[in-house]
């Protein structure tokens, strides 16, 4: 399981919300927000179902916390968006899918996107859902954006693209891809497909300038 949490190392309160947190996003992952069990996520977290609702009113509570305290950052971590700015978004966006589709799990291809899942499940139900989810799309299709901008003023992307249109399609050919992948139970189409998104990549590239001819 990848780094979804910094670890606390501050009051006994702190670390019982961490472990009801990293719990229930495992939960979560696994059956969905509306299967989970809170009998589950006090079982894995070792905790009492009064120190549950000592941090959490309610069950959607915990989830909105999921979202936006976990899920956020476990996806703005492995897809880059974290990282320092780049002056060349193209090279260092193939880098990302290339390492994503060489360090592809089984646990992944089973389960899917973590924030896809509660987009497909939960922003049709529950508007707060709805709101941290798509709060956490447009941080990360707006990191991507702002990259393909600054590759516009480097030189390294064409002037002629629309950053935001293209990261908006990025973003969703990566979501996509792992929906798919995950209905398939397939890690070879999800690999095909990122590698596919990489090759689009390159078209973003500003053509070779021609050297002038001689007289």
């Amino acid at each position: 399981m990848a780094k979804t949490m910094v670890k606390r190392r501050g009051r006994d309160p702190d670390v019982t919300r961490d472990k009801l947190l990293q719990a229930a996003f495992e939960e979560i992952y696994r059956r969905g927000f509306q299967a989970a069990s809170l009998d589950t996520i006090l079982a894995k977290a070792g905790v009492t179902k009064g120190a549950l609702y000592h941090h959490f009113p309610d069950k959607a509570s915990l989830g909105y916390a999921v979202v936006d305290e976990v899920v956020k950052g476990f996806l703005l971590e492995r897809w880059g968006v974290l990282d320092p700015p780049s002056r060349d978004p193209v090279t260092t966006l193939q880098r990302i899918l290339r390492r994503r589709a060489a360090n592809l799990t089984a646990h992944e291809v089973e389960l899917g996107c973590p924030l896809n899942n509660l987009a497909q499940e939960m922003s049709p139900l529950d508007q707060r859902f709805r709101q941290g989810v798509s709060a956490t799309f447009d941080i990360w299709t707006g990191a991507v954006a702002k990259d393909l901008a600054r590759g516009q003023a480097e030189g390294t992307v064409r002037k002629d693209v629309n950053p935001r249109k293209i990261a908006a399609f990025v973003v969703a050919s990566i979501e996509g891809s792992f929906g798919l992948a995950k209905g398939a139970q397939s890690a070879a189409m999800l690999r095909s497909n990122l590698k596919v998104l990489g090759s689009f990549l390159e078209s973003l590239r500003p053509a070779p300038k021609r050297k002038a001819a001689r007289t």
